[in-house]
């Protein structure tokens, strides 16, 4: 899963660089401010790349004393970053800069090669994007995309299908501007192009902070998971009743779970513990992702009330 989250990143990140430099060359030389806005863009969906490969690096650091269940969360802090550069940076600059130049706007030059630099970016930007969607598909399983973003708990593979996405609705945007340009002979459209792909890049930032900020507090599994721990928990015949089911994604591949467990009152000590060892086996062997069972043995005697006080 890693190696293929780096591989989708690492192919945004290359036709985002290639993109970016086209896209500043032709605002150059025609003074879009579409294509400055989208040169922009390309420039911090690049330097996002960048965070999340650090991100992934960074996740699989083996644990210490500081940090004993590792540093999985790396990629969900990383994650959140880069969803608030692209709020602030790109969304921010881009709807910035169409505000100024529909304000004050400048003829747009030698649109022709605005139409060779969008098509171009926009090859690239749609063969990134199905590579990172691809990708995406073969790990969403029989979700459907909203919830296999809603429920995934490796936020690298879904914010580059985002970014992508946000780069492609951008790019027609400011090719439709152009056109209208031309067409109309009325510059606003310029600016008004720009800040519709401040917008859109407001509208995914807040979507990819909003999905990730569960992660990074502390986001159980998904329930079919804890419903299965409870289940095959509760099946064991030592067991009395499960009580509690805690757990919590420590990272993409990182499930820590915490049980509370009445066993039977038959059971000796040396009994209970090879139980709670069978359970810490199943459980790992069923769910790759668990690495870590706690099991508490609950207390029968129950606590007095207010009433019997």
């Amino acid at each position: 899963m890693a190696s293929e989250s780096r591989v989708v990143i690492y192919a945004a990140m290359a036709g985002n660089l290639l993109v970016a430099i086209t896209k500043f060359v032709a605002a150059a030389f025609t003074g879009s401010a579409a294509m400055l806005s989208e040169g922009i863009h390309s420039v911090v969906d690049t330097g996002n790349q960048v965070l999340l490969l650090l991100g992934l690096r960074r996740s699989h650091k083996p644990p210490d004393s500081d940090y004993p269940f590792g540093y999985g969360k790396e990629i969900y802090f990383w994650s959140f970053v880069v969803a608030i550069l692209i709020f602030a940076v790109g969304a921010g600059i881009s709807f910035y800069e169409g505000v100024i130049h529909v304000i004050d706007p400048e003829p747009v030059s030698s649109p022709l090669i605005n139409y060779i630099v969008l098509a171009l970016a926009i090859l690239f930007e749609g063969g990134s994007w199905l590579f990172a969607l691809n990708s995406f598909r073969k790990t969403k399983g029989k979700w459907s995309y909203v919830d296999a973003v809603r429920r995934g708990k490796d936020p690298s593979m879904f914010m580059v299908v985002f970014e992508d996405s946000a780069a492609l609705l951008g790019l027609l945007i400011a090719l439709l501007g152009l056109v209208l340009v031309q067409l109309t002979g009325i510059e606003e459209f310029d600016g008004i192009a720009s800040m519709l792909i401040g917008l859109i890049l407001g509208g995914t930032a807040v979507w990819l902070a909003v999905e990730t900020k569960g992660l990074l507090i502390g986001e159980s599994a998904n329930r079919r998971v804890v419903d299965d721990i409870r289940q095959r928990v509760g099946a064991h015949q030592q067991v009395e009743k499960v009580n509690e089911v805690l757990t919590m994604h420590m990272g993409p591949n990182f499930i820590l779970v915490n049980l509370s467990v009445r066993f039977r009152r038959s059971m000796a000590a040396e009994q209970m513990e090879q139980v709670i060892s069978e359970l810490d086996s199943e459980l790992k062997q069923a769910y790759q992702d668990i690495k870590r069972v706690f099991i508490e043995a609950e207390s029968r005697v129950e606590k007095p009330t207010a009433l019997d006080a």
